[in-house]
Order: structure tokens, then C-alpha cells, then sequence
């Protein structure tokens, strides 16, 4: 894996990723420097948001800081796995990501398997981490609906049938979700995956159609249970309810004021001390505004969108090249990554009602982390296969 380089005095360590298969100049740098310079931004981040929790809870001022530097090397060498994973054997194995995908979100329903937080049971309690179920399922149901999108390309693009098959265990998958509940995570799948089939050739016409009636039920669901009614509500004037359930989203805008255009500088955050909850992980955007401004957060789309740009180029350049599987795929991480950042995003400016949906590579958390890793291992594996077809390797 390393091999040295020189001698004497000048002898250094260079990384060899040839047993992998590859080398780091075979690897789509467009797309490595904006995820690297958002994941080294993260663990800034982590660090100034979750001082003053950290030292409450723990004692140790970087005790989150240090569990992130963990999650994101777990998060490297599973990336560094998929890398190396031809996409053909995904492809293969569709229809058993599909099962893992429903199983893993049916398991975590049980009591004494799933772990319950703030009456939502999403997580399965791996003894040294906490996995949410939501985030390999994710990435699972989107390799499914690739394959498919393949596989039934013809009867995609010109029937109904072609379109229903693939919502049925999608639907089934979004209503596993609602159990837990998790509601944020089900507009997520919902959303990236109609992006995903319009651009596998999916008629636009049946597209609206189904996200009408996807829209009323969600609409319906949203107004069927008491908490969500009541979220709706302080969502609408949050200073109303400033003091109950209109709390957080008033520090966050406090916050978020607070950081004008350039922002009261890197760990000069006042809301951070207590005042505002889930600061280091589904609020670290409002800290991130309050510290660096207007300014920092153009710099933050501007990484958001050069990720988003890459992940087009990738998937467009894939689908010239007949790699339709790893296109298709590459275009529904892109969506998946970008999209949820600004839904986090929005819910921090509240702009949107409040879900538990965090920054990917920005918010702490081990199940993001390391699922957004391995989800851009395959967006790196795309881009090298449809580069090895197009030199003829």
C-alpha cells in the first residue's frame, strides 16, 4: 500500500493504491477537491459547534470532534472498498440490495433491536455505534433502481407498467420509513429517485402524475398526527412560540443574524453555548452562518455546487461511454447529496418545517459520514470505469 520514494534524508512515504486496482491520478479529481475541501470544513465545524456540549456532557471539549475523525476514517476505507468493487457486481446483485434495503428498514421496527430517540426508532445498535437504518437502505434502493432503470429501459420509457414496477418496493420502502418515523428521510428517497427516472428516460407525464398523488399523501400524513400539526405551526411564526415548540428555530435564525456578511469569526459562536440544541449536528449550519457570514456560506453552496457539477459530468460522461448502470447511479448520489443539503439548510433559515436531516460531510454523525462516503467510493468508481472505456483499458 506505501512504497518508499528516495533516499537519505529525502526518503518520504507515497501512497500506492495499485493493489487496489487504481492509482490517485486515475481518480476524478474535479471531484475530489470540492468533497475534500467540505470534509476538512466538517470537522472545523464539528469542532467549534460541539465545544460547549462536548464539555457539558463529557468533560472533553473535543470528544465529538475525535468520534467524527473516527467516523470519517471508517467512512475513507469503506469508499476505498467500493473504489475497488467493479459496478457490474452491484448491477448483479440487485434484487439482494433490494431485500437488504427492506429488511434493514423492517428490523428496526422491533423493539430491542431498533434503538428509540425522541420516540423515533431509526437506529440499530451496532454496540459501537448507533447505524441509522436509513442511510444504507438509501443507497441501496439506488442501485436497485439503476439496475431496473437498465434492465427495463425500453418498458420505462413507454408505459406505466414500466414506471410502477419499480414505486412498488419504493413505496413499500417509504412506508417503513413513516413507521419509524422518519419523515425527512422518506421526501429524500421519494424526491432522488424521481430525479433518477426522469433522467433514465422515465415519461415526464407519468412522473407528475404519481408525484401529485405522492404530494397529497405526504400532505395528508403531515396533517394526521398531532406533532407535525403543531411543527406546521411554529414553522409558520416560530417567534410565537418562541419559547416552546418555536425554540430552536428561533436560535437558529438568531444565529444565523448574527453572522451578517463575513460573520463573528471561527469559534466566536454565541448560540453554540447552550443556547441552541443539535448544534453539531442538524443546527451546525446556523453556527457555520453565525461564524463566517454571508461570505462562508456562498463559499459552502459554491463546494455544493462544484459537487453537484462533478456528479453531472461523471454521469453524463458515463452515459456516452454505455455505462448506463454506473450513470444513472452517479446521478442519484449527486441529487441525493445536494438535495439533502439544502433541505438541511432550509430548515435551519426556516424556510422548511423541522426534520432531522443532516449536512452531509458537515454535521456530526457516524451513519452520514460513512454512508456519504461510500456512496461517493461509487461516484469515484464510475468515473474510473468510464475513463478505463473511453482509453480503451
Amino acid at each position: 500500500m506505501f512504497r518508499r520514494a528516495g533516499t537519505g534524508a529525502g526518503m518520504n512515504l507515497r501512497l500506492n493504491l495499485a493493489p487496489l486496482g487504481f492509482r490517485p491520478a486515475d481518480l476524478d479529481h474535479g471531484l475530489l477537491w470540492p468533497l475534500g475541501l467540505l470534509m476538512a470544513l466538517g470537522l472545523v465545524m464539528v469542532a467549534s459547534s460541539s465545544v460547549a456540549v462536548a464539555e457539558r456532557y463529557t468533560g472533553e471539549s473535543f470528544h465529538f470532534l475525535y468520534k467524527q475523525l473516527v467516523f470519517m476514517g471508517i467512512g475513507l476505507a469503506a469508499a476505498g472498498l467500493l473504489l475497488s468493487i467493479p459496478l457490474a457486481i452491484w448491477e448483479r446483485s440487485s434484487f439482494v440490495l433490494l431485500a437488504a434495503a427492506l429488511l434493514v428498514l423492517a428490523v428496526v421496527l422491533f423493539p430491542g433491536i431498533g434503538h428509540e430517540v425522541n420516540g423515533a426508532r431509526r437506529w440499530l445498535n451496532l454496540g459501537f455505534v448507533q447505524l441509522q437504518a436509513s442511510e444504507p437502505a438509501r443507497l441501496a434502493l439506488f442501485m436497485y433502481l439503476s439496475a431496473y432503470a437498465v434492465r427495463r429501459a425500453s418498458e420505462l420509457r413507454s408505459s406505466w407498467t414500466g414506471l410502477a414496477k419499480p414505486l412498488l418496493p419504493l413505496g413499500a420502502a417509504v412506508m417503513l420509513l413513516l413507521l419509524e418515523p422518519d419523515f425527512g428521510a422518506s421526501a429524500v428517497l421519494m424526491a432522488v429517485s424521481f430525479m433518477m427516472l426522469f433522467m433514465a428516460g422515465a415519461r415526464l407525464r407519468d412522473l407528475a402524475v404519481v408525484g401529485v398523488l405522492a404530494l397529497g399523501a405526504f400532505g395528508a400524513l403531515m396533517v394526521a398526527a398531532p406533532y407535525r400539526v403543531e411543527r406546521l405551526l411554529t414553522f409558520r411564526d416560530p417567534w410565537a412560540h418562541a419559547f416552546d415548540g418555536g425554540f430552536q428555530l428561533t436560535q437558529s435564525l438568531i444565529a444565523i443574524g448574527r453572522g451578517e456578511w463575513f460573520g463573528v469569526g471561527l469559534g466566536n459562536s454565541v448560540q453554540k453555548l447552550l443556547y441552541l440544541p443539535e448544534t453539531h449536528t442538524d443546527f451546525i449550519f446556523a453556527i457555520f452562518a453565525e461564524e463566517f457570514g454571508l461570505l462562508g456560506v456562498v463559499g459552502l453552496l459554491v463546494l455544493l455546487g462544484l459537487i453537484l457539477r462533478a456528479s453531472m459530468r461523471i454521469a453524463s460522461a458515463a452515459a456516452e461511454q454505455g455505462q448506463l448502470f454506473g450513470s444513472y447511479l452517479a446521478y442519484a448520489i449527486g441529487f441525493w447529496m445536494v438535495l439533502q443539503a439544502l433541505l438541511n439548510i432550509g430548515v435551519n433559515m426556516g424556510v422548511l418545517p423541522t426534520k432531522g436531516l443532516p449536512l452531509p460531510f458537515v454535521s456530526y454523525g457516524g451513519s452520514s459520514m460513512v454512508m456519504s462516503c461510500a456512496a461517493m467510493g461509487l461516484m469515484l468508481r464510475v468515473a474510473l470505469e468510464t475513463a478505463r472505456k473511453e482509453a480503451g483499458r
